[in-house]
């Protein structure tokens, strides 16, 4: 299948979180395959072979500990300027039930799922600005649309970056840095298939429009169309790719 080159993106600098596996990987690959200067954060295992097949450079960051992040991003600016485009990807989906959270627990999955789109976002911002602008896309899920069993935490962090894209465009947009939402569907990675059986699969199959299955590339296409110039007009929105799964 013929996929699209966008010479808008050639040369820019990029930052995916979570780049190390799943979503994040295809992402890594695809910003690669459109020449951009690819860096990405992740503590995956996954994640130096990522590097290794891309030709990305991966800095081992827990986003979690913002003080650290903020850092690692002070000196990406600092050793090769702006970063152009920001991928706010890095999450996790762990099913929990309500009776079993905990406040320590609370804390961590909003460390991991929300608090650190904010930070990577206000940590790029200034050299966005001072070089003209940019694009920051951020990473939602269909989960919370569809009220999936297990995940309310996850879900409350989801529902939030859809309402934070929508603050955070408005915001900078004075500044030409556009922020927006892609929405995956549910994305056959290694991860999910520990959730889903053939059955399950063919269950999601049969609730979407389409036929198939969603694959990181596909949900890298959208985010290649936000980041470029082609996009140059599009902000504050999410973006479904789900193959009509609601």
């Amino acid at each position: 299948m013929m996929k699209a080159i966008y010479p808008s993106l050639k040369g820019k600098r990029v930052l995916v979180t979570g780049g190390g596996s799943g979503i994040g990987a295809g992402l890594v690959e695809a910003f690669r395959q459109q020449a951009c200067d690819v860096c990405f954060f992740d503590v995956s295992a996954e994640s130096r072979a990522v590097a290794d097949a891309t030709g990305a450079t991966f800095i081992r960051t827990d986003l979690r500990d913002i003080s650290a992040t903020k850092a690692a991003i002070d000196r990406l600016i600092a050793d090769g300027g702006p970063i152009n485009v920001l991928v706010n990807n890095a999450a996790n989906d762990d099913r929990h039930a309500i009776a079993d959270v905990t406040e320590e627990y609370w804390d961590d999955r909003i460390g991991v799922n929300l608090k650190h789109l904010f930070f990577c976002a206000q940590a790029v911002a200034p050299d966005m600005r001072a070089s003209g602008g940019g694009s920051i896309i951020n990473l939602g899920s269909i989960s919370w649309h569809l009220a999936l069993p297990d995940l309310v935490l996850y879900q409350t962090a989801k529902a939030a970056i859809e309402g934070m894209t929508r603050a955070l465009a408005r915001d900078l947009g004075r500044d030409n840095i556009r922020v927006n939402c892609v929405v995956p569907g549910n994305v056959r990675t290694p991860r999910q298939l520990k959730w889903y059986t053939p059955e399950g699969e063919a269950e999601i199959v049969a609730a979407q429009c389409l036929d198939g299955r969603l694959a990181p590339e596909d949900i890298a296409a959208m985010v290649l169309f936000l980041a470029s110039d082609d996009a140059r007009l599009m902000t504050g929105h999410e973006y479904f790719v789900d193959a009509g799964w609601r």
